[in-house]
């Protein structure tokens, strides 16, 4: 029979704690700086809405959270860093339209999207804006939806690139509204918006905060936004489905995932954290311009919102033929 010491009482008390170890090292969450990933060159307005966001998680979890850009490959390669981190929180990625389209635009991405991640938080979604020039001769979406059968593939729309927001958001126009456009894909939406305003093309499905300066300065038309009810940012601007085309919508979102298999209680502290941020006066004031309708509820609110983006974008991608070449 083993004699009884004081040395193995130790020993036998350390074996028996070991497999708490791990929940101790998790309970002091976060002990040093956060990261969130912008999948986009900075400037935009994912990573403005990011960097406001970021501040008030800081505030509320008592670290810096450290926005990191790392644009490319329509957002593939930011969201790659992230799939491929280390699941403890402390590296998350702002997804966005992209995040929900890629499956089924993409022939091969290097993660499984839907396993890949764990949501932490829809941020909230907002419109695209159909928009003219000032001087079009369309002044409401019946008289474009007009000329565009008048005049079938005649009339253009622009889009930031092939996949994007502006772009498959006139794709569901053309299939709803039963009109032939042809798509004409830019390096970005500043080269988009240029050429529309130079007469290039006829119209772009832009991002509400991208279009906004040039409707308030007159310069560009708002003829309809994307989502299925008004915009706050553009309350006299009729949905496309109030002003002709049923059963249209379509959002820009945000939503903040992390790597999978992050802990649970990890995830719920993050999530506490953005809903803490969403309510600061200077990311109130930040989204007020994109009219951004901030909804943050539990994680899987996310997943479900998500999920039934992937499907109802990839039959739009599968059904227009849409590549990303």
């Amino acid at each position: 029979m083993p004699t009884f010491t004081p040395f193995r009482a130790l020993a036998l008390s350390l074996i028996a704690l070991a497999p708490l170890a791990p929940v101790a090292a998790r309970a002091a969450f976060p002990d040093k700086p956060l990261r969130i990933v912008v999948p986009f060159a900075p400037g935009g307005g994912t990573d403005a809405i990011t960097r406001s966001l970021g501040i008030g998680m800081s505030e509320a979890l008592g670290q810096p959270v450290i926005v990191d850009n790392k644009p490319g490959a329509g957002t593939i390669i930011g969201s790659e860093f992230v799939a491929k981190s280390a699941p403890d929180g402390y590296t998350l990625v702002m997804a966005t339209f992209a995040h929900a389209v890629n499956p089924g635009l993409q022939p091969k991405l290097p993660y499984d999207t839907d396993k890949a991640f764990a949501p932490v938080a829809l941020i909230g979604v907002s419109p695209n804006v159909l928009v003219v020039r000032a001087d079009s001769p369309y002044k409401t979406v019946a008289e474009l939806i007009a000329g565009a059968k008048a005049k079938p593939g005649k009339l253009t729309f622009a889009s930031q690139g092939n996949g994007t927001s502006a772009h498959l958001a006139g794709e569901l126009f053309k299939n709803l509204a039963k009109v032939e456009l042809t798509h004409i894909p830019y390096r970005g939406a500043g080269p988009a918006m240029t050429d529309l305003l130079g007469g290039q093309v006829d119209m772009m499905f832009a991002t509400a905060s991208a279009v906004r300066p040039f409707v308030d300065s007159g310069k560009m038309r708002a003829l309809g936004v994307t989502t299925a009810r008004r915009s706050p940012a553009y309350a006299s601007v009729p949905t496309l489905a109030e002003a002709g085309v049923p059963g249209y919508a379509a959002e820009s979102w945000y939503g903040l995932y992390v790597a999978a298999k992050t802990p649970k209680d990890v995830i719920d502290q993050l999530n506490a954290a953005v809903k803490k941020a969403v309510k600061a006066p200077a990311f109130i004031k930040q989204t007020e311009s994109e009219g951004l309708a901030v909804d943050v509820g539990a994680p899987a609110q996310l997943e479900t919102y998500v999920r039934a983006e992937e499907v109802r974008w990839r039959k739009v991608v599968k059904d227009n033929h849409i590549t990303t070449d």
